[in-house]
């Protein structure tokens, strides 16, 4: 074996919009011991992990339920917007960013009946070009939107794109990947019939584990859609986890305990405080690049709390960037290459203001000899 894969890493400040740095208890519920599956207690450990899951994004036991998949977010993603639509239905794919392409290109690939609004990156959603389409297309039965659009930082307001869904009757399927645990969301009071998350981003959990809750009687209904997959299937999935209480394939029984340890924290912090812990962090990182003379993508009232784009300094390239600032103790990212002047400094996770401080520093000592290099 090779010593190599042994050699502890170093311990790296993520800054990064997931996977995030965790709390110990977290990282150590990936000691549990090895187990089957199918034993009763990872069957337990199942069946708690689903109801937390459904009351993080605001459900009720009685009228909400939750799939639990082994795969990143995009996994129960697909597992959700391959799934809900029926063979007579279509959906509206709300677009203003990457991962509402994604959605996009998810369902295309699905061949699920679909049409795209696309308002370009950086752009609001139009609540009245929403509300015209569904007026005029009563042939459209469902909306998907994202709502933390993290490729430019942008938080799409949900609320209020809800109420326009709900009063046209369709059905409202988010992806809440970078924003559920910090971002304002509830099933019942955001008219939400699906919502798709993952551990490891707000939640502060690992990566691996993801899953798409909602209302129980949309998962019922689901036995009369054909399925248009199989290991993503939603409800093969959901349906063997709530009627025989196992899951239909092998799930990471470690990774899953991790979850609960970071699902419990969640709910005990609760989504206000944490939104406002990292509201504070997000202000200080954004003070901080103001006073250092950059500029941001967009403007503050269309900005999420954990995630900041920003334009990176003239004549300097990103990898460069990166690579200094990592040699630091710290990870910044990349956006898309549709934006190659953006870079992002995302506050997920477990992090402090000590830690944004350290950030700042190692932004001026490496942007100081970045600059210094090319005269």
């Amino acid at each position: 074996m090779s010593t190599s894969a042994l050699s502890p890493l170093p311990q790296l400040t993520l800054l990064n919009p997931g996977p995030v740095n965790v709390h110990p208890d977290v990282r150590a519920g990936m000691t549990s011991p090895d187990q089957c599956h199918r034993e009763s207690e990872p069957l337990a450990l199942l069946a708690r992990t689903r109801r937390k899951a459904a009351q993080i994004a605001g459900g009720t036991p009685e009228e909400h339920t939750a799939a639990i998949f082994t795969g990143s977010g995009t996994a129960a993603l697909e597992a959700a917007f391959a799934s809900i639509v029926p063979p007579t239905g279509r959906i509206l794919i709300l677009d203003n960013g990457h991962y509402g392409e994604r959605l996009w290109r998810i369902v295309s690939a699905n061949g699920v009946p679909h049409q795209r609004l696309e308002f370009g990156w950086t752009n609001p959603i139009d609540l009245e070009v929403l509300d015209r389409t569904l007026a005029e297309d009563p042939g459209l039965t469902h909306v998907g939107l994202v709502q933390h659009e993290t490729s430019t930082g942008q938080l799409n307001p949900l609320r209020e794109i809800g109420e326009v869904v709900a009063r046209h009757g369709r059905q409202l399927a988010v992806d809440a990947i970078s924003s559920l645990g910090s971002e304002r969301f509830d099933l019942v009071l955001d008219h939400v019939d699906w919502v798709v998350a993952t551990a490891n981003k707000c939640l502060e959990g690992l990566p691996g584990v993801s899953f798409v809750a909602g209302r129980r009687d949309r998962f019922e209904a689901l036995k009369d859609v054909p399925p248009r997959g199989f290991y993503l299937d939603l409800y093969g999935n959901w349906s063997s986890q709530e009627s025989k209480g196992v899951p239909a394939f092998t799930p990471a029984v470690q990774v899953l305990t991790s979850f609960e340890v970071a699902l419990d924290r969640s709910l005990a912090e609760g989504t206000d405080a944490r939104g406002e812990r990292y509201l504070r962090l997000a202000e200080l990182i954004r003070a901080g690049l103001t006073e250092r003379g950059c500029d941001f993508l967009l403007p503050p009232e269309h900005r999420a709390n954990s995630c900041t784009n920003v334009y990176i300094p003239q004549g300097i390239a990103y990898p460069d960037l990166h690579d200094t600032i990592k040699a630091e103790g710290y990870v910044i990212y990349a956006t898309q290459e549709q934006l190659p002047g953006v870079f992002r400094v995302a506050n997920m996770g477990q992090l402090t203001e000590a830690d944004v401080t350290g950030f700042l520093e190692a932004f001026d000592r490496s942007v100081a000899k970045l600059t210094s290099s090319q005269v």
